[in-house]
């Protein structure tokens, strides 16, 4: 028996007993999700079909896998859902422009002697699937914010009926706010473990600090990691003030 399949087994088991049923949609979920990107990169890599198009594809998949396939289709996984689509529609188009302004899109300079033997004209838009990749590696930290706020401020209407429009939604920025520090934290250090190799390689190059900050690799890193906390402090004024609508909306309804 390998490692993997002995750490797969490990952790079906411990989700199984920790999450019950949830914990099994949530395993069988790793393998949807690696599906879903497997059929992204095969699309990305075709010059006919439009990356923005694609993209969005992308976000809905892994959304109705990650909110409605786990956790089931009710009001809060909707309104997480709803919350996931427009934050990372906006986001995308800040991604697009920041990468055509900063040039950061293609290869920098220290990747180029493994590349020199092949062409370069493949007639793909760099600039967008840039935007694409950040995209897919900020949506998890964008539904895990969405949906933990969906979820407090639920129970917190729930139990407090007589609570004001303007006391919910300042209790999820309050929630959103302890929400915001470590999520941030912990995309960059997600980033930053997974890209050390990169920084052993500038030192071994001998880069100074002010060569390794402005290196295209470096830059277009550091705009993953900025354009994630972003993409995290927008759902949560997002989440919140279509939670406290639709709670409220309910509330008169009923």
């Amino acid at each position: 028996m390998s490692a993997l399949v002995l750490m797969s087994i490990v952790l079906f088991a411990l989700m199984t007993y920790v999450g019950k049923w949830q914990g099994v949609r949530a395993f069988i979920a790793f393998f949807l999700n690696f599906g879903a990107l497997i059929v992204l990169l095969f699309f990305l890599v075709n010059p006919d079909v439009p990356i923005i198009l694609v993209t969005a594809l992308l976000v809905v998949v892994v959304g109705v896998i990650n909110l409605f396939f786990i956790n089931g289709v009710h009001e809060k996984t909707k309104i997480a859902f709803a919350s996931t689509l427009l934050t990372a529609l906006l986001i995308f188009g800040w991604i697009t422009w920041l990468n055509e302004m900063g040039s950061i899109q293609g290869f920098g300079e220290e990747e180029m002697d493994e590349l020199t033997i092949f062409s370069l004209l493949v007639g793909l838009d760099f600039v967008k699937i840039g935007a694409a990749v950040i995209v897919m590696s900020t949506i998890g930290a964008i539904m895990d914010v969405a949906i933990s706020i969906v979820t407090a401020l639920y129970e917190l209407a729930k139990y407090d009926r007589a609570i004001t429009r303007r006391e919910l939604f300042a209790s999820g920025i309050r929630i959103g706010r302890d929400i915001l520090g470590t999520d941030t934290n912990t995309l960059f250090f997600a980033f930053f473990g997974g890209y050390l190799a990169l920084l052993l390689w500038f030192k071994d190059l001998s880069y100074t600090f002010g060569e390794m900050i402005n290196s295209k690799v470096f830059s277009a890193e550091m705009v993953t990691i900025f354009s994630a906390g972003m993409a995290i402090a927008l759902v949560i004024p997002i989440t919140t003030i279509l939670t406290v609508w639709r709670v409220k909306k309910s509330d008169l309804s009923s």
